[in-house]
Formats: C-alpha cells, sequence, structure tokens
C-alpha cells in the first residue's frame, strides 16, 4: 500500500483529491471544518518537503455550474484552518487552471473548483480524468467520503499516473482502522449496529457475523427482531418483508457462535415527538398506539457490560431518536460505555452519518480511537466490497 511516506514532493506538484464537501450556512460560511482538518497532515507533509498542492474537490450536487456550490465560498476556511494562503482557480480544467498550475511554486496551495460542475466527474469520463491528471506530477487520494464512488478524479484519473500514486494520510488512516476491526482485531469484539432498517444494514451483518464475537442492535431495526420473535411493538417502525431474515440472521449467529444483543426495554412515545408521553416498557411489549424511541436504562445497563470485556468495537448507528432530548439517552449513555472501554485500551470505531453526529453532538469524538470520514464508503468497506478509489491505487 502506497503512502505519503514512500515518496519525496520535492519540488513535485502534487495532485491531491480531498474531500472538502463540507456543510454551509445561509451566509456560504462553513459549519463544521472536520474534513478540511482531516486532510491537514497530507497537505502539511507535502509543504514541508518541498512540494506544491493542487486540491480537487466537490461539494453538494450541483446540476452544472452553480454558484451556491462554487468552492470560492470555502477558501478562507481552508486557509485558516490549514494556516497557508490558498490560491482559487475558477475551473477544475483548461486554460486558466493550466496558468494557475504553471506559476505555482513550491510550498503553495491552489484549489480548484467544484469538479461537480461538469458532468463528466460523475460518469467517470476517461478523457476529462486524463485532463485533470495534467496538473500533478504524483496523484494522492485522501478522500474517503468517495471512495466508492467510480468517479473521474477518484479512480479513473489513477490510470494516468503508473507508479506516482499514493493515499493520503487520512485515506491510509481510514483504510488500517477498517482493516483492524474486520480483519485484525483483538477479541472479544463486537459491533453495534443501529439505525432504522435491518435492509440498509443487511450487507454489514452477513458481512461481519463470522468475524465479531457480539452484534448489538439498535434503533429502529430492532422491532423488526422484536416482532419476528413473537413479541409485540405497538406502532414502532418495523419491516415486515424482513421478519424471515431477521430470524436468519439470528439463526446464523447462533452457528458462528456470535451472540447477538437484543434491547430489552424500551422508552415508548405516543407521538414521533419530543413532547409526546413517555414510559419505559419491556421491548416485546409495547402497546399499541405507542412506539419505540428509545432503548431503556436495563438495555443500557446490559449493553454496557458486552462494552466493558470488548478489546474491539465498532460503533455504526445510533440506540435511539437522539435528535430529540428525550430519546438521547440510550445511545448517549452507549458513548459512555464505549468510551470507557476505549480508555481501559479497547480499539474503537465509529463510522456512519448518524453515529458520527452523535459523536459530535455528545463530545465522544476524542474519546474514541477512530470517527471515520466517510458515510456511504464506511458502509461499502464493512459490507466487504472493493472501493473504486482504493482500488484505483492499489492496482
Amino acid at each position: 500500500m502506497k503512502t505519503l511516506n514512500d515518496f519525496n514532493f520535492e519540488n513535485k506538484k502534487a495532485l491531491i483529491r480531498v474531500d472538502f464537501n463540507v456543510p454551509l450556512n445561509n451566509a456560504f460560511e462553513v459549519t463544521d471544518a472536520t474534513r478540511i482538518q482531516a486532510a491537514k497532515p497530507t497537505i502539511i507533509k507535502i509543504l514541508e518537503d518541498g512540494g506544491s498542492c493542487i486540491l480537487m474537490s466537490h461539494l453538494g450536487r450541483p446540476k452544472g455550474v452553480e454558484d451556491q456550490f462554487s468552492l470560492r465560498h470555502i477558501v478562507d476556511k481552508v486557509t485558516e484552518v490549514l494556516g497557508v494562503k490558498v490560491t482559487f482557480v475558477e475551473n477544475c480544467i483548461g486554460d486558466k487552471v493550466a496558468e494557475a498550475v504553471n506559476n505555482l511554486k513550491a510550498g503553495e496551495i491552489l484549489l480548484l473548483e467544484n469538479l461537480r460542475f461538469y458532468g463528466e466527474e460523475k460518469s467517470g469520463d476517461a478523457a476529462f480524468a486524463e485532463q485533470l491528471s495534467k496538473w500533478g506530477d504524483v496523484y494522492v487520494n485522501d478522500a474517503f467520503g468517495t471512495a466508492h464512488r467510480a468517479h473521474a478524479s477518484t479512480a479513473v484519473i489513477a490510470n494516468y499516473f503508473e507508479n506516482n500514486k499514493c493515499f493520503g494520510s487520512l485515506l491510509a488512516q481510514e483504510i488500517k482502522s477498517i482493516d483492524k476491526v474486520l480483519n485484525n482485531s483483538e477479541k472479544p469484539v463486537t459491533a453495534i449496529l443501529g439505525g432504522a432498517k435491518v435492509s440498509s444494514k443487511i450487507g454489514i451483518v452477513e458481512n461481519i457475523i463470522e468475524k465479531v464475537d457480539h452484534i448489538i442492535i439498535g434503533g429502529g431495526m430492532t422491532f423488526t427482531f422484536v416482532k419476528a420473535l413473537g413479541g409485540t411493538i405497538g406502532n414502532s417502525l418495523v419491516e415486515d418483508d424482513k421478519l424471515q431474515l431477521a430470524l436468519e440472521i439470528l439463526e446464523k449467529a447462533k452457528r458462528n457462535n456470535t451472540q447477538i444483543h437484543l434491547p430489552v426495554d424500551a422508552v415508548i412515545a405516543d407521538a414521533f415527538s419530543n413532547d409526546a408521553n413517555t414510559k419505559t416498557v419491556d421491548t416485546n411489549e409495547i402497546p399499541d398506539g405507542w412506539m419505540g424511541l428509545d432503548v431503556g436504562p436495563k438495555t443500557s445497563e446490559k449493553f454496557a457490560e458486552v462494552l466493558a470485556a470488548s478489546k474491539t468495537i465498532l460503533w455504526n448507528g445510533p440506540l435511539g431518536v437522539f435528535e430529540m432530548d428525550n430519546f438521547s439517552k440510550g445511545t448517549t449513555e452507549l458513548g459512555n460505555a464505549i468510551a470507557e472501554s476505549t480508555k481501559n485500551g479497547a480499539f474503537s470505531l465509529v463510522g456512519g452519518g448518524d453515529s458520527v453526529a452523535a459523536v459530535k453532538q455528545f463530545g465522544f469524538a476524542d474519546k474514541v480511537s477512530y470517527v471515520s470520514t466517510g458515510g456511504g464508503a464506511m458502509l461499502e468497506s464493512l459490507e466487504g466490497k472493493v472501493l473504486p478509489g482504493i482500488d484505483a491505487i492499489l492496482n
């Protein structure tokens, strides 16, 4: 696996695919600079070697050229985070870019305009990728968030760099962290799978069931399992067409000596609202007109015991509707248990949009081993899929 450390960038121009798809407010100010921060070690290493950096990224889902998605809005924030002045060019291909690249000196950074202003980026157009490739001596992919896409700048472009391509620090760290959980983990290994639907997590379950010792199930997907086992779930979220699948998962787990832990009690509400009436009941005895929106205290205690004995932990998906205060306790208690286990030497990896949001919201980001920057890419990695952006560097 070629990384930054295999190259000396002195007098070289590094063409870096970063993931600066950051949230902006109505005044076009960056509201969360985590992804920019995550790319900083790669960029600084190249500058310190005596090289220069040409950064390319997408932002949002523009339909053609749309000013609201222009990367010029983030130039000041990127400059602030990196501590180095960033120059911006209003295109990613063409004469203007060629001139800006030619004028770039060692120690300088150039940010190209949004790649997705061109449809060719998403379609993986080879001619477009070739035009982009002209801007650098070495291609560095540091965008885990888009590694699962076979786009021009993430997969196709690598074809034009033969031996001059590598992973950036962030992407290398993502690959190592996922590999550590799936293939080189210290046992016991516990995977926490939350979120709304069994159908969205089935690929992960099938890939990890033989590799982990415990699977903790939470969130809305709980009730598909509970109903499949004959429980009463009231108006809770359920996938009726996945009841048989839930039973098959339980059976497969048994065959592999993998323990599946389902919530034993639930905080239920008479409406999907923070102001709803609530009570705590056994998970398999939810009355009609009520729905489970969080796990109860007995469940939190039970899950904490499993995590305290774990040496490797994967957390993908919240246990309840954590965005509402009254249904966030299960997720925060889980975060506390993971943080405690991490403090005692366990390796903990958090990934997937909602889990990462919860970790940030409740202040756990510094208390776990690694927080992944990729939502869809993380899911596909855990499903055992080969990601095009990674494959392009390896092969």
